[in-house]
């Protein structure tokens, strides 16, 4: 196949031209073309007077040699007399469940919270002002953190297995977009049809997922890892793992402190904290095109100040036409984060405006010092915003002169239950508050509007990424043979495609593993 890069299309022009544009390209006559694919789609709005849609495609002319599929190749196994077991079913648990589950494997998932149909109702209801849920929430349950979020699929990792991932994605009920988007995402709506859809394929290639069964120890004989503990609904069992995947996600602290607890090694790793900012969706259209958007997609932005001092801020997930939400996982604590339905159509835009923090920013020392850290954090915003789940929350203008909101001005929170309004100071630490004082202005500069005095922040945004980093080697094994630290919580990945392709590489480790245990 041939790669033909460039071809541009203005931002309401047809598709169905694409294939006449490559052969000109290429100097043949269109009906050369026998076979044509998108490879890859992008907004190029530089320069806001000539917008422009710039394509990458795959084309085939008549008499070209066949490609061969040099995709990614899943070798099978014998089933083993012990199944694997994966603790977690967010993306690098789902992703590491469907390599083993194709290669014949017949891994167990172990997820404590529901499955995703149960668990949307249960954020529903508390969104609604209903009662918390520590096990089913915005953090816990099927499909992990990244279900209630806006389905990013881009990354900054260039792993050959990414493609594979995004195909899988596609096959599952996603758009088939997401195969050649620059900036590929699903929406929060369409990704829990996908989730089920995974855990489906799973299910009838030999796997098991059981929900609501919580990892709550390890049996350790030698160092060698001989079984984990669990609880279900049903009560405490034993089951039989000489080889576990830990895909726990990076709000699992029970399950660090476990592990802390036990021996397994940890060390503290960077991370950032902050806040969301909401800005009208119509605002961040117009300063990233230069007019309304019409036929274009709601704008995005990504941007980043790193100040006279060293220090740094920057702004994170950013969710276009979308809504800020209570994302907590620990009852008495406030966290909040963002969340995209596929169609982007909500009033606001938000992102995380995050604080770059390091081990020796922490005020606790170990390998827990950061999660402690983030706990004190949302427990405090509890207790600010009255104890009732609502999110302090504060105007742009008024947090850089220090004073207190009294309530909103030209742009409406969307966090629910609701926010409690007064000044982020009371609730964030210094090191956070000083750096996005002086950051905001920064902002400003780059992305026109970004410092509106009435931009609403929210918080506080304190899971962007695990604080703790559990330790592997080379074969992505702890020094507790058979255990495989995993995605996001062991802080291997930054969001749900770098976490599929962590859990697909500690799924080829096991199998590995297993070919060695059982040579043919």
């Amino acid at each position: 196949m041939r790669r033909v890069p460039n071809l541009i299309l203005p931002p309401d022009g047809d598709e169905k031209s694409l294939p006449f544009l490559a052969a000109e390209a290429l100097g043949v006559p269109p009906e050369e073309i026998e076979s044509f694919k998108i490879l890859r789609k992008s907004l190029d709005a530089r320069r806001k007077n000539a917008i422009r849609w710039i394509y990458t495609a795959g084309v085939r002319l008549r008499g070209d040699e066949k490609a061969r599929d040099e995709g990614y190749k899943i070798v099978c196994c014998p089933p083993p007399g012990k199944p694997p077991v994966i603790v977690g079913f967010g993306p690098a648990g789902m992703f590491a469940a469907l390599v083993l589950a194709k290669a014949g494997a017949n891994p167990i998932v172990l997820e404590r919270g529901p499955d995703v149909e149960t668990r949307r109702q249960k954020v529903a209801a508390f969104r609604a002002g209903g009662p918390f849920d520590p096990e089913g929430n915005v953090q816990f349950g099927e499909g992990g953190a990244g279900t209630f979020s806006d389905g990013k699929l881009n990354t900054g990792t260039h792993d050959p297995r990414i493609g594979w991932v995004l195909s899988q994605f596609a096959v599952h009920g996603a758009p088939e977009s997401v195969m050649w988007d620059a900036k590929p995402h699903v929406g929060t709506d369409i990704l829990a049809e996908v989730v089920r859809n995974i855990r489906g394929a799973v299910i009838a290639l030999g796997g098991q997922v059981r929900f609501n069964h919580r990892f709550t120890g390890l049996d350790i004989k030698g160092g060698v890892l001989t079984g984990a503990f669990v609880t279900s609904p049903e009560g405490e069992y034993r089951l039989d793992c000489p080889r576990l995947i830990l895909a726990a996600g990076h709000s699992a602290r029970d399950t660090f402190e476990m592990l802390h607890g036990l021996g397994v090694p940890m060390a503290p790793k960077p991370f950032s904290m902050g806040v969301r900012i909401e800005h009208r969706q119509a605002d961040v259209d117009l300063a990233q095109y230069g007019a309304e958007r019409g036929c274009l997609p709601p704008a995005d932005y990504a941007l980043a100040v790193h100040l006279p001092d060293g220090e740094s801020a920057y702004t994170f997930c950013m969710c276009p036409g979308g809504e800020v939400i209570a994302a907590a996982s620990e009852a008495g604590g406030v966290v909040t984060n963002g969340m995209s339905r596929h169609a982007r159509d909500g009033d606001n835009a938000n992102s995380a405006l995050l604080v770059t923090l390091r081990p020796e920013d922490f005020p606790y020392p170990g390998p827990l010092g950061g999660m402690i850290w983030q706990r004190d954090i949302e427990k405090a915003a509890f207790l600010y915003g009255g104890g009732d789940y609502s999110a302090p929350a504060q105007l742009a203008g008024d947090f850089l002169k220090n004073r207190e909101s009294a309530g909103p001005g030209l742009i409406r929170p969307t966090y629910l239950p609701g926010v409690r309004w007064g000044n982020l100071r009371a609730v964030l630490p210094e090191k956070i508050t000083d750096v996005l004082a002086r950051a905001l202005p920064e902002f400003g500069r780059k992305l026109r509007g970004f410092d509106l005095a009435d931009a609403v922040l929210t918080g506080p945004e304190t899971r962007s990424s695990s604080p703790v980093r559990i330790l592997r080697d080379g074969d992505r094994c702890s020094s507790i043979a058979g255990l495989y630290p995993c995605g996001e919580g062991a802080g291997y990945a930054g969001g749900i495609t770098s976490a599929a392709v962590d859990g697909m590489r500690c799924a080829e480790a096991v199998l590995q593993s297993l070919r060695e245990a059982n040579p043919e």
